[in-house]
């Protein structure tokens, strides 16, 4: 039977890419991490690890191992958290991984809730794009996690998605420019610059144009939803942002205009089979009964 310790210090050296970076992460010092590695290896019987430069690459087998490892760790942080909340919801601790702009509207709402009905949980937030937020509910990093979808995706398995709203998405402009072509169609901007951000929200804007016929030029990229208005309000290119970005921070200097038929899903996530232990089926409750359908710009 493999050890827990150390199929959480194989996952962590797969996460860092090294054993002293895994170090530093797990707070053990590097030979009580070798040596974890080494016995964890005798006890698989196949090599898990070979060097590739400074630091080391996953076997075949040790990948496999990972993912099982993940899925292990997930399951018994999972059942610690039921074991914790057995007693009911008078203390416990929950943790919510969501994406920037989910925690600067959609979480403050949920979070005085849960606070109001149960005061004696815990609530810890980490700002997490979709997809490390799922990783980190997979790894047991996370209890519930936010996160959004341009277009349907399969569901991973063992995590449950359940559908929190739609929000639109916009063309962002300069305010005080003035376009030949209709304000709401992706074609007008064809010969513009772009600003992109995170890598989901890049392919969905790369897929958006070429549908409407072209290959945005994209000259700037960041996640940054104030950094990429100033940006657009500088003259500096064109973007489309979601409307929760746009409910966070609204800078004066640029126009929006809401495209037909383009829409990002937000979505809770959580993991393993119901019920959920009591924290996060509170959060999650949180959440529900707290998102109602903003006034979009």
């Amino acid at each position: 039977m493999f050890d827990l310790v150390r199929l959480r210090v194989l996952v962590a050296v797969a996460r860092e890419g090294s054993v002293t970076a895994a170090a530093d992460a797990l707070h053990y010092a590097q030979p009580s991490v070798s040596h974890h590695l080494a016995r964890l290896e005798a006890e698989a019987g196949v090599p898990l690890l070979q060097r590739a430069g400074r630091g080391v690459r996953l076997t075949e087998a040790g990948e496999l191992l990972v993912r099982r490892a993940e899925e292990i760790l997930g399951q018994v942080e999972s059942a610690r958290a039921e074991l914790a909340a057995h007693a009911g919801l008078r203390t416990g601790r929950v943790r919510l991984a969501a994406f920037p702009t989910a925690l600067a509207t959609l979480v403050p709402a949920a979070a005085a809730w849960l606070a109001a009905e149960h005061p004696g949980v815990d609530l810890a937030l980490t700002e997490a794009e979709p997809p490390e937020a799922l990783t980190a509910l997979r790894n047991g990093d996370a209890d519930v996690a936010l996160v959004f979808e341009h277009d349907h995706e399969p569901d991973l398995r063992n995590v449950r998605m359940t559908p929190l709203l739609e929000e639109p998405l916009y063309a962002v402009t300069a305010a005080d420019r003035d376009w030949a072509g209709p304000r709401a169609e992706l074609a007008t901007y064809a010969g513009e610059r772009w600003i992109a951000g995170c890598p989901r929200c890049r392919a969905h804007l790369v897929k958006a144009c070429a549908e409407a016929g072209f290959e945005p030029e994209i000259t700037f990229e960041t996640d940054d939803y104030v950094a990429v208005q100033a940006l657009v309000a500088a003259g500096l290119g064109v973007s489309t942002l979601p409307g929760l970005a746009l409910l966070a921070n609204r800078n004066t200097a640029v126009r929006t205009d809401r495209l037909p038929g383009h829409l990002r899903r937000v979505l809770v996530a959580t993991y393993g089979k119901p019920p959920l232990p009591l924290p996060a089926q509170a959060l999650t409750d949180a959440l529900t009964a707290t998102a109602t359908t903003p006034r979009w710009p």
